[in-house]
This record gives structure tokens, sequence and C-alpha cells, in this order.
């Protein structure tokens, strides 16, 4: 993991309640509003400056376009949402890639996490017990639809949390 702990430092206070708005309004709505992922890159301008070197700060933001089109091809395929997309494309700049390891660490992550996803949320969808506090939420009423948003949200925070322990 090539991000330091100083640096996840500086993101985790504006990220922490952030992930958790986004993973909320994507369970109860099925949406990720444009001004979330615009108050995202905006966590990443302000707190970039700070927590990485300057040429770091700038690279950073190349992710953007790269990860762009390969959500757009997701997004075609019908495999994720268009907001998802957006939200991977605003958390793009966060992630730290300087080796074939890290990118493999985030595969690695994404996986683990949408699978634990994947059993939370039909945990809550088939099991009354569980179901009954939630039923209000879209996403438990869309048939095959599955809300990606806080499978991501907990991608960001794990990376940045993992960054901020072990640096």
């Amino acid at each position: 993991m090539a991000m330091t702990a100083e640096a996840a430092y500086w993101f985790l206070p504006a990220v922490i309640p952030f992930s958790i708005y986004v993973a909320w309004r994507d369970l109860s709505t099925m949406k990720i509003p444009n001004k979330a992922n615009m108050i995202l890159l905006g966590i990443y301008a302000v707190f970039g400056l700070f927590a990485f070197p300057f040429d770091l700060y700038l690279w950073q933001w190349l992710h953007i376009p790269i990860v762009f089109a390969v959500g757009l091809l997701l997004w075609m395929g019908r495999l994720m949402g268009a907001g998802d997309v957006k939200f991977l494309v605003a958390a793009s700049p966060f992630f730290v890639v300087t080796s074939w390891d890290d990118g493999y660490f985030l595969i690695v992550l994404y996986t683990s996490s949408l699978l634990a996803g994947v059993i939370v949320f039909y945990s809550f969808k088939f099991l009354p017990v569980l179901h009954a506090p939630v039923s209000g939420w879209q996403s438990l009423r869309e048939g095959r639809r599955f809300p990606k948003g806080p499978m991501l949200a907990v991608i960001l925070l794990a990376y940045l949390i993992l960054a901020a322990v072990y640096g």
C-alpha cells in the first residue's frame, strides 16, 4: 500500500461521515446524488494538497479519466449503475497505486467487500427479523438490482483505515 498513514489521517475525518451518507442514501433510495460525488472530489481537492506531495497530488487526478473510461464500459454492460460509476470516479484520486501489488490489493478489497455486502444485503432482504426495521428502503424492493454504493464506500473507508494503521 503506497499511501502513507499521515495522508490517510488527513482524509479520514472528512471521508467517514461522507461514506456513511453515501451507503445510507444508496440503500434507501438506490441513488447516489451528484452533489455527494462533487463533495468527495472537493474533499480530495482540499485535503489532498496537504496529504500528498504536490507531484503525487497532481498525478492522482489522472485516475479520474481512466476510471471513468472503465466505469463507462461497466455501465454500458449493465454491470454497474451510473451513480456507482460516478462515485468510483470521485473516489479514484484517493487510491495510490504504484505497483501491481497495490492493484492486486484493491481487487481483493473490492471482491471481499462485494461478497460481504451481498451476504449482508440479502440477509436484510430475506430474513424478516432484519427486514422489518428497514422495510421502507427502495433497495429491498428492487428486483434484481443490487446497490453497490455501500460496498464502494466500505472499500474507500477500509483502504484509508488500513493505510492509517499500516501506512
